[in-house]
């Protein structure tokens, strides 16, 4: 599958390219950034960056680059971890410190959820966050999400187990929540 190009009023959403990777390694490589995600390693280098932007062009799944348009500077990732036997997908998404609070996560994750609901199908979108990460949750709220419940200690991150708030959203919620 090819990525989308989707817009937003002050984003654009879009495949990720080799030239990212000089914006894109420092924005992920701040340990607070990884702390609060549950595949970005730290340190964070170079190697990782030319790995992942390779990886992202196979697949069901969609991984794109979240570049303000005034600037076009790079901003952050957003992305659906696809399973399509079942029509669903786990949205993710980070920010780089530069750019939080700024609504940047909300107004990327809210475009990808339309396009996972309108172009891709789905029945249902879910995700995740570590329960010391409110913010995320609010987000996912913002979205149309709800909160469906929690996983204790589901995830060793870094030698601790961490426990994970679980939001959902499905099409026939989602729709009604548009119209």
């Amino acid at each position: 599958m090819s990525a989308p190009i989707l817009l937003t009023e002050r984003l654009k959403l879009r495949q990720y390219v080799m030239s990212d990777v000089e914006a894109l390694v420092p924005l992920i490589g701040e340990r607070e950034v990884a702390v609060t995600t549950l595949r970005i390693p730290h340190p964070y280098t170079e190697v990782d960056a030319r790995d992942f932007i390779g990886s992202v062009v196979s697949g069901d799944d969609v991984r794109l680059a979240i570049e303000i348009r005034e600037g076009q500077k790079l901003c952050g990732s957003v992305g659906l971890k696809v399973e399509s036997a079942d029509e669903h997908a786990e949205l993710g998404y980070w920010i780089g410190i530069p750019f939080w609070g700024q609504g940047y996560a909300t107004e990327a994750a809210g475009a990808l959820l339309e396009y996972g609901f309108e172009m891709l199908k789905l029945n249902r979108i879910f995700a995740h966050h570590f329960k010391n990460n409110p913010a995320s949750g609010r987000v996912l709220e913002k979205i149309g999400m709800r909160h469906e419940g929690e996983m204790r200690e589901h995830i060793k991150k870094w030698g601790k187990f961490v426990d994970l708030e679980i939001y959902g959203v499905l099409r026939s919620e989602w729709t009604k929540k548009k119209t």
